[in-house]
């Protein structure tokens, strides 16, 4: 590296730093950088090592004046902010999705609006060109983000299917409905029948599936679904521990739980044990996602694991491929019942 002539510090690499390292022209470090179109294998390795020798760092920004683009992605969350810290599958999305793009080399842009006004600054931002497109998690019905984006020709990939939007909308999803009926067969094979459920917010399409599941399953057995052993949650522990409470309040002998989240169930667990009741002896639990809070219960959740890997890579795939020119993708992933020691 070369010395600036004002107090001795480094300036940063160049392209033409990289192309005399390597032996080739700019063009064809630039060409490497810009997607290795028209290069031969050994003028992309050499260059490739070239970078890596000096610590060249592609200048986004002037790329960006170039191409037209912004070379960053959003991942845009519509919850509070709380909720963002304390349920921890929107960090295992967010870790996975920064790294299915870290191969691609574009950095992801984490955006919470948790508020009307907080969604309308964030959609402005984004339809300004700010990002190339957005990867959109827990979109509630009647949440107008999604609509606005895709008016606006902003590429956008949903996780889970934005309730109202059909196929407007790239998104990818777990099977909810199927495993949640995995999960109520499972408790019906215990011998259980008075099943209760804390569901999700049914303004999701989680909340909505894994309900229309629980349903289903029952009527199957010959089991009348019973409002009586339904309560609504909101995904969050504390809605859990209260919707448990009204269950037991309605149907004091109910025998199992299916819950919509692990982190509800962990509030599930915790009313019950206030109940004085032992889990699984009196009650079976049965909770969805498999996330850390399902090994960190007491005791261990059996579960519903959705394979969050797979959906943070396909939701990048399917976004990189709709900004470079595709139609929007729908993909629905398999779900896996993980029996621990709560059934």
């Amino acid at each position: 590296m070369t010395m600036s002539n004002t107090g001795g510090r480094r300036k940063p690499p160049t392209i033409h730093d990289v192309a005399r390292e390597a032996g080739v022209s700019r063009g064809t470090v630039s060409r490497v950088l810009n997607g290795g179109h028209y290069v031969s294998p050994a003028a992309q390795e050499a260059v490739n090592a070239a970078i890596h020798r000096t610590g060249y760092v592609v200048n986004r920004h002037a790329r960006s004046l170039i191409t037209g683009r912004s070379d960053s992605i959003g991942f845009l969350l519509t919850e509070p902010q709380e909720r963002f810290f304390e349920d921890p599958n929107f960090n295992v999305l967010l870790r996975g999705c920064t790294q299915a793009l870290a191969a691609h080399d574009v950095p992801l842009l984490l955006m919470l609006a948790g508020t009307e006004d907080e969604r309308r600054r964030i959609t402005r931002y984004i339809t300004a060109g700010h990002v190339d497109g957005v990867l959109l998690v827990s979109s509630h019905s009647g949440d107008p983000v999604a609509e606005e984006l895709r008016e606006a020709g902003v590429p956008l990939v949903a996780c889970g299917k934005p309730i109202g939007l059909g196929s407007k909308v790239s998104y990818v999803a777990a099977d909810d409905r199927d495993g949640a009926r995995d999960m109520v067969q499972h408790l019906l094979s215990l011998g259980r029948r008075r099943i209760g459920m804390v569901t999700g917010p049914l303004d999701t399409p989680g909340g909505v599936e894994r309900l229309a599941g629980y349903r289903e399953v029952l009527s199957a057995a010959g089991i009348e679904p019973d409002d009586r052993l339904i309560a609504s949650g909101d995904y969050s522990r504390a809605s859990g521990e209260a919707g448990a409470e009204q269950l037991l309040a309605r149907v004091p002998d109910m025998d199992a739980v299916f819950v919509a989240s692990d982190l509800m169930a962990q509030g599930v667990l915790a009313a019950l044990r206030k109940a004085g009741l032992r889990v699984p002896e009196d009650v079976s639990v049965g909770g969805f996602d498999d996330s850390p809070a399902a090994t960190a219960a007491n005791p261990a959740l059996t579960t519903i694991r959705q394979p969050w890997d797979r959906i943070s890579n396909e939701m990048v795939r399917v976004l990189l491929a709709q900004i470079g020119g595709e139609d929007p993708a729908a993909v629905i992933l398999p779900t896996e019942l993980v029996r621990r020691q709560s059934t």
